[in-house]
């Protein structure tokens, strides 16, 4: 008996082909759509805190991870706005599985050890909460941080979810 190949899946399709870039606004107004809006804007509060603010040891790593990911979000939504994963070498004809191992392994992952780090800073830092110190105080900055950080990783393992929702309803799509 001859094996046969199997049937390749084609990539999702995307807004219709134009000469000129436009918007998919389906994509903007969909649940990932608006979800990827809330990280990229938490994930920007996040590390501008710790950017604006003296950080050492750490907190090094943690602006690392934030603007990484921040970045990579920022790819994503915009490749998925105009239409054109399907640009992207061998990750745009699985795009919704692309989407789904960067919000759980790179988002949730990266931006929960963040967010420990800098909840592990406030902490240590929390005797300058005290009424009537009066040297520079690295807590706020640090917690406000580490609550964005929770935030925005809790925003990934939506979108995460989200995805993975879409992929056992064997959909192929993100929207």
């Amino acid at each position: 008996m001859a094996r046969t190949a199997p049937p390749t899946v084609p990539p999702p399709p995307g807004p219709p082909a134009r000469g000129s870039l436009s918007l998919h606004r389906a994509y903007l107004r969909s649940p990932l759509g608006l979800l990827r809006l809330g990280q990229l804007a938490l994930g920007a509060a996040f590390w501008v805190t710790v950017a604006a603010h003296k950080y050492e040891g750490a907190a090094h790593f943690a602006l690392f991870a934030a603007v990484l990911v921040w970045l990579f979000t920022l790819a994503l939504f915009g490749l998925s706005l105009l239409g054109r994963w399907e640009l992207v070498p061998w990750l745009g004809s699985r795009w919704l599985l692309t989407n789904l191992v960067h919000d759980l392994a790179l988002g949730v992952g990266l931006y929960a050890a963040a967010t420990g780090i800098m909840g592990h800073k406030a902490k240590q830092r929390s005797f300058c909460n005290l009424p009537g110190y009066s040297q520079h105080c690295l807590y706020s900055a640090y917690l406000s941080a580490s609550i964005c950080g929770g935030i925005t990783a809790c925003l990934y393992l939506f979108s995460g979810l989200y995805c993975l929702s879409r992929r056992c309803q064997d959909q192929r799509d993100i929207i």
